[in-house]
Order: structure tokens, then sequence, then C-alpha cells
């Protein structure tokens, strides 16, 4: 989801004095770097989900889940940027017991995810490269607003559910369940933008290296996120047939 890290109120302060700028080029890098570490993660849980040391993948999941949501919030507040590949791997982790369940009761259906994530990020950057869609300020506040209900929807279910109480609709395979995962699919896709412009607008003020970290870093967040919305709605589609 949005972080408080990618924020447009750059100060002359952060610009850069001496030394590297940051540069598009280089946050794309420090992102495959981050990429790899995230999938080498997943795949290790993955595989030993399939292998039947269920317990251990379970216990990883959980684990990358709870650390990478803290490890999140700390880099947000600190901009510790020796943290991130840490989070990469937690949230690959994490991503690697989700992924292996979905798959042993939806089978195909990581592969679907995975494919439409990355439909998704090129869309948005064609759409963002051509100005088809601007990152105004009224963009930013409306995605952010958007942005916030939905996780505060979502926690309101989380903690719902530990009194066996959720939130109706949001989890069911109806088509207005259905109707909410594609509108959040859609927010969450449209928060790349977002992502975008700070790593175009960074590079243009000449801010210090060390912002490509959390330009990548933002540019994760949100793809993680994307594909657990995609991997939820391809789910209820399944369910529905």
């Amino acid at each position: 989801m949005s972080n408080p890290i990618l924020n447009e109120k750059f100060t002359d302060q952060e610009r850069v004095l001496d030394g590297e700028p940051m540069t598009v080029n280089g946050t794309i890098q420090v992102t495959a770097f981050l990429a790899i570490l995230l999938v080498a993660a997943a795949a290790f849980v993955w595989s030993r989900m399939t292998l039947g040391y269920t317990d251990l993948a379970i216990m990883l999941t959980g684990g990358g889940a709870i650390v990478g949501f803290i490890l999140a919030l700390i880099i947000c507040f600190t901009r510790t940027k020796f943290l991130v590949p840490v989070y990469a791997v937690c949230e690959g982790l994490f991503l690697g017991g989700i992924s292996a369940t979905f798959e042993a009761s939806y089978p195909g259906i990581v592969s679907q995810a995975v494919a439409g994530t990355f439909a998704a990020l090129f869309a948005m950057l064609i759409l963002y490269r051509t100005n088809m869609i601007r990152c105004t300020d009224k963009f930013r506040s409306v995605i952010f607003i958007a942005t916030l209900s939905i996780a505060a929807v979502y926690l309101v279910d989380f903690i719902g559910s530990f009194f066996h109480m959720h939130v109706p609709m949001i989890n069911a395979a109806t088509p207005v369940g259905i109707a909410i995962s594609a509108v959040i699919c859609v927010i969450a896709a449209l928060n790349l933008i977002i992502d975008f412009d700070f790593i175009e607008r960074g590079s243009q003020m000449m801010l210090p290296k060390d912002m490509e970290w959390f330009g990548a870093f933002g540019l994760m967040v949100t793809l993680v996120w994307l594909y657990l919305e995609i991997l939820r709605l391809l789910a209820k589609l399944q369910d529905r047939q």
C-alpha cells in the first residue's frame, strides 16, 4: 500500500551536494536485487511446503508476515536502507507460503496472479509515461484516501476474525465480493503511478543515492499488495465456476 516515505515534500536539504545522486536506472537495479531476494525466499518456503515440511513453512510464513510488517513501519519512519533487503526476504517468506497454499487449492492460480501483476505494472508504466494518467496533487489525495480506507476495512476485518466476525462481502465469492476485489486491484495498481512519480522526480531533483532504496521499497510494497489482491480476485472467480 501507499507508505509515508513516498511523498512529494522534497526540500533543498535533501538534495545531494556531494557524491552520486539518485537515478531511475539505479532504482531499477535496486528493485531487481530486492526482487531476487524475494523470489529466492518465496521459492524456499514453497519447496518446504511441497516437500511436506508444513510446520516449518507455516512458521516461516507467519514470521515473515509479522517481521515484514514491523520492518516496513521502521523503514517508513527511519529511512534505514539496510533494512530494505531484510524486508524483501521477509515478504518472500510470507508470499511463498501464501502462494503455495493458494496453489494447492487452485492449481495454476499463482502463475496467473504473477502474470496479472506484471501486466498491471507495465500497463501503469505506459499510462504514466504517455501522460494518460498524471500524478497530480488531487490524484495523490484520492488514491491515498482510497488506500487508507481499504487498510481500515482490512484492519477491522482482521480484528473481527478473532471474534468470528467479518466485514460483509469483502471475502465472499459473490458478484459484489468480486466487484469489490476488482476495485481494490485497480486502486493498488494506481498506487504504482505514485511510485513512478516519486522515482522520476527524485532523480530529477538529484536526491541522495540512498533514496533509490526507498523508491525501490515503495515499489515493492505496492507490487506485493497488488499480487495478493489479484490472487484473492482469481480465487473468488474460480469459486464461482
